[in-house]
């Protein structure tokens, strides 16, 4: 089975890592064709074992090895295919739209915290298949009210959330 294994909070706030590392602690986990995706931690990988059980693996052997608290979500290459495939929003060069890869039922959540925010123009969230996915005004991200909830703590370990456009790069890569 081909995964891809979305790393949470790499890259930002002094979590530095280099992503030839990151493969190598994969690799030594018992995963198997391994290779990584854009800095932002996304990891293909091939495995006969379950996702649940991969997770577990993985944020153990990532947790030793780089001495943080690894949060990472495992999805099939069928269920990368559904990211990008339900996208909600028409592509435009002055927005970004984001899909959230995460625990189940963490949509619902995000929904909640989304309709409580306040909002930019052309600021939206929808739920399609289960996913969130949230389209925001470039430069606007980090400043959106919507954005400011991402980063609580009691979110950490539900989700992450990448740029559609690296759905695409992963699922390349998966099929090259």
């Amino acid at each position: 089975m081909k995964y891809c294994a979305f790393l949470r909070g790499v890259n930002v706030k002094g979590t530095n890592m280099k992503m030839a590392e990151v493969c190598q602690v994969f690799k030594e986990a018992g995963m198997q064709e391994v290779s990584s995706v854009l800095a932002s931690g996304n990891i293909v990988f091939s495995s006969d074992k379950k996702a649940e059980e991969l997770k577990k693996t993985l944020e153990k052997a990532m947790s030793e090895h780089f001495s943080y608290d690894a949060f990472l979500f495992v999805k099939s290459e069928e269920e990368t295919k559904t990211f990008w495939n339900s996208i909600p929003f028409e592509k435009n060069d002055d927005l970004h739209i984001y899909g959230f890869v995460g625990n189940s039922g963490v949509e619902n959540v995000l929904m909640a915290e989304f309709e409580a925010a306040s909002k930019a123009e052309n600021e939206k969230a929808q739920i399609v298949e289960h996913l969130f996915y949230w389209q925001v005004p470039k430069g606007n991200t980090l400043d959106s009210s919507f954005g400011k909830v991402l980063g609580k703590k009691s979110l950490k370990d539900q989700f992450t959330s990448r740029n559609i456009n690296t759905f695409e790069k992963i699922l390349k890569k998966m099929n090259g």
